[in-house]
């Protein structure tokens, strides 16, 4: 049987589902022949029982090729097209509320749950001028099904939105300091004081992401 393999050549030719599901099963695992016959049946969309008619070489040669796809440095991207939508990222941080904020935190701490952090940074843009844009008011992170978003999207959004962590953290706590009639615990004022919620999530989160990525290349051995 002839078999036809395609391999994805940029990040935009890879879901965050399928970089879900990879991560599910290989998260601090080494890069063994189980987790090659994974990574090729996820990545190049191949039922787990024709990639097992693959030839050895072919196998090692396929899943070095995927391994160096991650490695790719992602850029910023903050329009994209997505079942006939255009989403746009968040125009401008300082406009975000304390309900987006409080998402974020949840959503970021987990990859499982990325998708829904890309459901609070993205939503569909309703008005646009040349480069600026305005985007649908926040109701749910689950609106829009952004688990088919791209890769190079969500981990360009991801980069992007963990250097501006500390700009995010400054800009909520002076949004705070303006709401004289919202009074907060005083835990809550000291985790976001010190650092914690979001600030801490996509330092954990970041961390995973590039831990990953090293580690697939660090434990690539050929069968």
């Amino acid at each position: 049987m002839k078999l036809t393999i395609n391999i994805p050549e940029t990040l935009n030719e890879v879901t965050l589902n399928q970089y879900q599901k990879w991560l599910k099963i290989a998260e601090g695992k080494e890069l063994d022949s189980f987790l090659q016959q994974k990574m090729i049946e996820i990545f190049c969309k191949i039922p787990l029982k024709n990639v097992l008619q693959i030839k050895a070489s072919d196998i090692n040669n396929i899943t070095e090729e995927l391994t160096k796809l991650f490695t790719n440095t992602p850029k910023f991207i903050d329009r994209f097209e997505m079942n006939g939508k255009e989403f746009g990222f968040i125009p401008k941080l300082d406009d975000i509320s304390f309900g987006e904020y409080v998402d974020l935190d949840t959503y970021l701490a987990d990859w499982e749950s990325m998708h829904k952090a890309m459901g609070v940074l993205f939503r569909p843009i309703t008005f646009k001028k040349k480069k600026q844009y305005l985007i649908e008011d926040y109701d749910s992170a689950e609106k829009y099904d952004m688990t088919e978003i791209t890769l190079d999207v969500a981990f360009g959004a991801l980069v992007f939105f963990w250097n501006l962590k500390s700009e995010l953290l400054k800009t909520t706590l002076n949004y705070l300091a303006t709401q004289e009639e919202v009074e907060l615990p005083q835990q809550m004022r000291d985790s976001l004081q010190n650092g914690a919620g979001i600030n801490l999530s996509t330092d954990l989160l970041m961390g995973t992401f590039l831990n990953t990525i090293v580690s697939q290349n660090q434990n690539y051995t050929p069968a």
